[in-house]
């Protein structure tokens, strides 16, 4: 506990914009735009028209896909406001995006299903120790009282959810707000600044109350307040805006503003907020260890690729300044120059000529830069600020052009898109197959309309192959001999071979005990490549694991065996032999860890055995406050689609993590379904 003073900063400053799907982020965005006169006028959502919204994938499916950038002039000072996706399949894209801000806005209502997506959020803030105001929306639809709201969101939340402002009712309805630090009403007007109002007689008991409420709160943390209080001596007013903006940003409380995003409601107060209590960069450099300000740091929030512009690199400027031209030094050492830098306003771009620290701006052409790297002027490589991975993929397709002489171009667009978006995977499957992996169906539908929309590539998804392999069961001894007479030379290979299985996980083991150079040891290395050939696909048609293979006989012609004729005839050998070893084929078991809120966890271990999984057990999921961890195994076969019906159970935040953990032998018509589907892949 101390005395302090909260100072008023003016530089730029970069707001992240966060909260559950469909909470109004993207409207809140689009009022502060009309609001700053960024814009002419607000769009809805649902037309299309917004500029958060501004891709066609996004517009298609009135959600947020990806991380928009809008600048605004208040009242002298530049703030870029970053509009993340609230759905959990997109959360990653916000995660270098926080890295760099001041602050966050956390959008949310009171609707309870939403409670477990805005834990998710709220985590993440007090991981990295970002400053944060909740901005309680459609205050005007909330039936219950916005103290019990509160109840109802705190356990979501590390730091106290500090009220600053009330609802005014008239009538039971919603007209405006009782500013707590102001002492002041204001009657809402729809998409205009408020009304000055005095507080009602019958709310300002009310109002009393919440206040001392909110005091007492700041005097937490300030010894002279606290003293005010238990002496009734009302504070002076600067005093409490200096705790307000102490507080917010060293994260001892997370101030609640009211409204409705829709008709831009409550906007100006937030602005204003933003503008007087949030620290600018300064404060950013210290959070994430920055000392020194003797070379330009950027950190890399997001890439782009657009049609005619090339790639963008939207950056915040940590320090020092960068122009047109400036040359940039990479992580690994290398350099990149930049060309262009730009000014943000969703898809819209305004040129500059430079840029001063605390700026968030689009540089051009970074070839070589990745979100999320530091990049610096400086002689050697900047240490990286951002070194958080994206999450396991939980959800993948196999994808293949419609042409195929699209093949190399779906390739090449496929890597542009995994520069944008670094929480998609490409992967090149033992199946023959381009594997995209990532965090849900709607994740990987929006980077398919890309493939298609953006870069004209039409292409045939399907659901991933399964690794399945095949073993044996008992061994047996068989002769191959290739033998063959075209005129010359001829060939000829005779090979006896001695086939066993091997305990599951050994792999393949090859050995020899020729005696007396029956079988020559230059032809020996010749016999085991015509073995390990077969191997890639046995009887069953899968590659063959957990086989061992002796050499014990064989005979050989002086003039005509050759390498290829014992290839020839150790394949012939493997061929005949491993019918008669009862081949069996086995599939992949994965180790499975699953998060979901304990109130779904009943749920869960349901729907497990219904994919023929085996629960091993479940606890409390550690440091997560009402969630627990399922583990459990099951076949890789059945973890497809796994995501869609985990999300279902659980207001659409589960998650889970999959590892490899051993092959177990499949049989009847589960294996006969996938012999089938492998078939049928290969045609």
């Amino acid at each position: 506990m101390g005395t302090r003073a909260g100072g008023r900063r003016t530089g730029p400053k970069c707001i992240a914009i966060v909260g559950p799907f469909a909470s109004g982020k993207t409207t809140l965005l689009e009022a502060i735009l009309a609001r700053t006169g960024a814009i002419p006028r607000q769009n809805s959502v649902t037309s299309g028209s917004t500029v958060g919204d501004n891709s066609p994938e996004a517009r298609a499916h009135a959600m947020s896909v990806e991380a928009a950038v809008a600048t605004i002039d208040f009242m002298g000072e530049l703030i870029t406001f970053v509009d993340c996706p609230g759905s959990v399949e997109f959360a990653y894209e916000a995660q270098p995006v926080l890295a760099a801000c001041d602050a966050a806005i956390v959008v949310t209502e009171a609707d309870e299903k939403k409670i477990p997506a805005l834990q998710l959020i709220m985590r993440r803030l007090d991981e990295i120790g970002l400053p944060r105001i909740l901005f309680l929306n459609k205050i005007d639809k909330t039936p219950a009282g916005v103290r019990d709201t509160l109840k109802l969101l705190q356990p979501v939340s590390e730091t106290p959810l500090l009220l600053r402002q009330i609802p005014l009712r008239r009538d039971g309805i919603v007209v405006g707000a009782i500013d707590l630090a102001l002492e002041r009403a204001y009657v809402w007007r729809e998409h205009a600044e408020s009304e000055v109002a005095e507080i009602p007689d019958d709310e300002k008991g009310r109002e009393v109350e919440a206040r001392f409420s909110m005091l007492e709160t700041l005097a937490d943390h300030d010894d002279n307040l606290m003293e005010q209080l238990l002496e009734e001596v009302a504070p002076p007013q600067d005093a409490v805006f200096d705790d307000l903006a102490a507080d917010l940003r060293e994260g001892h409380v997370t101030p609640v503003l009211i409204g409705t995003a829709e008709k831009g409601n409550g906007v100006l107060r937030l602005l204003k907020t933003i503008r007087h209590d949030v620290a600018d960069v300064e404060a950013t450099r210290q959070r994430l260890g920055v000392t020194g300000n003797a070379a330009t740091l950027v950190q890399v929030m997001k890439t782009v690729h657009t049609p005619h512009g090339g790639k963008l690199s939207v950056a915040r400027i940590l320090s020092g300044s960068i122009a047109d031209g400036a040359e940039l030094v990479l992580p690994d050492g290398g350099a990149a120059r930049v060309s262009g830098i730009y000014r943000l306003l969703g898809k819209e771009q305004s040129k500059l000529a430079s840029a001063a620290a605390g700026e968030t701006v689009a540089l051009g052409k970074l070839e070589g830069a990745r979100t999320g790297q530091t990049l610096t002027t400086g002689k050697t490589a900047a240490v990286q600020l951002f070194q958080e991975p994206a999450p396991q993929p939980v959800f993948a397709i196999a994808l293949r052009p419609r042409e195929r002489k699209d093949d190399v171009k779906m390739s090449a667009a496929i890597q542009r898109l995994a520069e944008e978006d670094p929480s998609l995977c490409v992967a090149h499957q033992d199946t023959g197959e381009t594997i995209l992996s990532g965090h849900g169906e709607m994740h990987l539908r929006v980077t398919v309309e890309r493939l298609d929309g953006k870069n004209q590539i039409a292409v045939e998804q399907s659901v991933p192959g399964v690794p399945y392999r095949e073993t044996i069961r008992k061994g047996t001894q068989q002769r191959g001999r290739h033998k063959k007479q075209s005129g010359g030379h001829g060939q000829f290979g005779d090979v006896v071979i001695e086939i066993k299985p091997l305990p599951r996980g050994s792999g393949f083991q090859f050995t020899d005990t020729i005696t007396g150079g029956v079988v020559p040891k230059q032809y020996i290395p010749s016999v085991e490549a015509g073995v390990r050939d077969f191997l890639k696909s046995g009887p069953l048609g899968f590659p063959v694991v957990d086989v061992a293979v002796n050499l014990s006989d064989g005979s050989y012609h002086t003039v005509d065996s050759s390498d290829m004729a014992f290839q020839m005839a150790a394949k012939l050998a493997m061929k005949e032999g491993m019918a008669a070893c009862s081949p069996v084929l086995l599939e992949p078991i994965m180790k499975v860890r699953i998060f979901t809120p304990s109130d779904a966890t009943a749920k869960i271990t349901g729907i497990v055995p219904q994919r023929r999984g085996q629960i091993l057990g479940y606890d409390a999921r550690p440091g997560w406050k009402g969630w627990d961890v399922v583990e459990a195994t099951m076949p890789q076969s059945e973890i497809g689609n796994l995501i869609i019906e985990l999300r279902s159970a659980t207001a659409g935040v589960a998650s889970y993590e999959a590892t490899f953990d051993h092959m177990a032998e499949i049989t009847g018509r589960l294996a006969d379904d996938a012999m089938n589907n492998a078939r049928g892949k290969a045609a």
